[in-house]
């Protein structure tokens, strides 16, 4: 199997666990996987993630020039500012996780230290300036944050989460939303109990030492 059947099937799997996950409705959403140095596979646009076939995934360059397939996310830009900025990034997955989003359209941050694994599996969570979607504003905004976070929390938009190939950036946004899904109950249940002073350093040197993930410290 080439690079590029490996990548669409893992795009239309990666698709399906969304929709079904409910971390997109009907056409939202977008994934990405890049597959060479001026290479990019990318979700068709007005199709949902959860009925796409490997031969909707258009293949696009990195100035988002269409080279087979249909009409790419109208997210592209977007996408391509992450590659330019982050050469160590393979793919990218855009969702709108209900509990994820709610944080990003109330300017509430999730990277605070309430369990462990959220700093392991997810490492910094930033947010973004509010920038209209399917722009070059938006693609600008991302741009300027995503060298310390593998996470983005868009504002108002939802939630982009970036990784080493495309299951990678799945799971990513998968423990993002259960992560938030947390932080809520314990705004239900009050008395939140942060992780103590220094624990965040040290969780993440467990991150690359023991789990052997890219630890980004924040500026």
């Amino acid at each position: 199997m080439d690079r590029y059947s490996f990548a669409r099937e893992a795009i239309v799997r990666a698709g399906k666990l969304l929709y079904d996950r409910l971390l997109v409705a009907s056409n939202d959403g977008n994934i990405s996987a890049r597959v060479g140095n001026n290479e990019i596979l990318i979700t068709p646009t007005g199709v949902s993630k959860g009925f796409m076939a490997c031969e909707d995934i258009v293949l696009i360059d990195m100035d988002g020039n269409v080279l087979s397939g249909g009409k790419p996310s109208s997210e592209y830009n977007m996408h391509i500012a992450v590659y330019k900025n982050r050469s160590d990034v393979l793919a990218c997955v855009h969702a709108h996780p209900p509990k994820a989003t709610a944080f990003a359209s109330s300017s509430q941050s999730l990277d605070s230290l309430l369990l462990p694994e959220a700093v392991l599996a997810l490492g910094n969570v930033a947010c973004t300036e509010y920038a209209s979607p399917s722009t070059h504003e938006l693609a600008k905004s991302v741009a300027s944050c995503i060298g310390e976070a593998d996470v983005l929390l868009l504002s108002c938009h939802g939630a982009l989460t970036v990784g080493k190939d495309v299951m990678d950036a799945y799971f990513k946004m998968e423990s993002l939303e259960h992560v938030a899904s947390i932080a809520l109950y314990t705004r239900v249940l009050g008395n939140r109990m942060p992780l103590p002073d220094g624990e965040r350093e040290r969780l993440l040197d467990i991150r690359r030492d023991i789990y052997g993930k890219q630890v980004i410290k924040k500026p």
